[in-house]
């Protein structure tokens, strides 16, 4: 029997709704989301169950539903809801301090103008930890498009459905299972195939729990990113910019120093009118200034350029 859980989040005024949308809109066939103008309906997999979560947004709330396929599986509805709620704010970036952000650059000569115009951006979240990093792999060294549509074969030939029709990006538990030439089939390249393989065992046995590491800080706990850091770069194929996206993209942290990513250096050379593009070295120094909001800014970079998601 299906199971639906339900809350309700109010939403800041300066919300930037679009961004959230253009954010799980990249994939135009819509297999694992669905997106229209005021609603996502997202698949996962919640406690190995499969999963639909929809975001319905109305006026200057947000209504959360989680549709799950629980069969026989008993649950417990309130911290069910609990979850989903703590959950939900994650995704919608709400708990992300970007007032603090703000003020602090209110008075910045080069970039004032540029937040002033972005004000409220937050980052939104992917549903898991293991989606962002997996997407951050698959994305690497390809173009947007390329890497849409093998993440598309990925979900389809490895996820599962839920009931409603939408399909569930898979879990590390599932990729686990699975060879690299299953997964050099759908496109990856070997090194990719290899590294998804390596982290999703490492996720599945335990010597990398991105999960608890997330409930935790959902739950108020300090976020351990410099252990998560130090974790993930251990795993062949992750580096320093895939370990500091994954932070910002899975995590929500917004301190991670995205100086090697080419976006952020092209758009700093527009911002601060360059003859040419900054180099690493420069761009982490002019990231450092703003730390603890180094991924924050490095977000308002990406943005710069783009009337979608970032």
């Amino acid at each position: 029997m299906p199971t639906i859980i339900e809350t309700c989040i109010a939403l800041p005024h300066n919300f930037r709704l679009t961004d959230f949308l253009a954010f799980h809109q990249r994939d135009a066939q819509m297999l694992a989301e669905v997106v229209n103008e005021q609603q996502l309906k997202k698949g996962i997999v919640w406690q190995a169950m499969p999963a639909c979560i929809t975001f319905r947004f109305v006026k200057k709330h947000v209504e959360v539903q989680l549709h799950l396929d629980s069969g026989r599986k008993k649950m417990d509805a309130e911290k069910t809801q609990a979850r989903l709620h703590q959950h939900a704010q994650h995704m919608l970036g709400l708990n992300q301090t970007i007032s603090d952000f703000e003020n602090y650059a209110a008075d910045h000569p080069q970039v004032k103008h540029l937040i002033d115009r972005q004000s409220g951006l937050r980052v939104p979240q992917a549903a898991t930890t293991f989606e962002a990093l997996t997407w951050a792999i698959i994305g690497q060294q390809i173009s947007v498009n390329a890497a849409v549509s093998v993440r598309r074969k990925f979900i389809q030939q490895t996820g599962v459905r839920h009931s409603s029709g939408i399909w569930c990006y898979p879990s590390a538990t599932q990729i686990a299972a699975l060879l690299e030439d299953d997964l050099r089939s759908l496109g990856f390249s070997h090194s990719k195939a290899r590294t998804v393989i390596e982290l999703s065992k490492n996720i599945h046995n335990g010597d990398l729990p991105l999960e608890d590491w997330l409930n935790d800080c959902l739950q108020g706990k300090p976020l351990a990113a410099q252990l998560i850091y130090d974790a993930l770069i251990k795993v062949p194929g992750i580096g320093p910019w895939t370990a500091n996206y994954a932070l910002l993209r899975g995590f929500g942290w917004l301190d991670g120093s995205l100086h090697g990513d080419v976006a952020v250096r092209s758009n700093l050379q527009l911002l601060l009118n360059t003859a040419e593009k900054p180099d690493e070295k420069t761009t982490q120094s002019w990231l450092a200034t703003f730390s603890p909001w180094r991924a924050l800014i490095a977000a308002h970079l990406w943005k710069m350029q783009k009337v979608e998601g970032f």
